[in-house]
């Protein structure tokens, strides 16, 4: 496997961004995460993504 696979599984960066409606560069609101998570399609799709890849930093 290589050293920077999750680079390559985030096809559109900055999309979850757009559609929750926060800026670049700000960091998105946990509750706001929260909430699309419920939510179908793409944009549920992405904040649980959003919300894996959180649990994968390093402490």
């Amino acid at each position: 496997m290589s050293e920077k696979f999750i680079q390559k599984a985030i096809k559109k960066p900055g999309a979850l961004h757009k559609s929750l409606g926060v800026p670049m560069g700000k960091k998105i609101p946990e509750k706001k995460i929260k909430e699309a998570e419920k939510k179908p399609g793409k944009l549920g799709q992405r904040a649980r993504f959003a919300e894996t890849l959180k649990k994968m930093r390093k402490k």
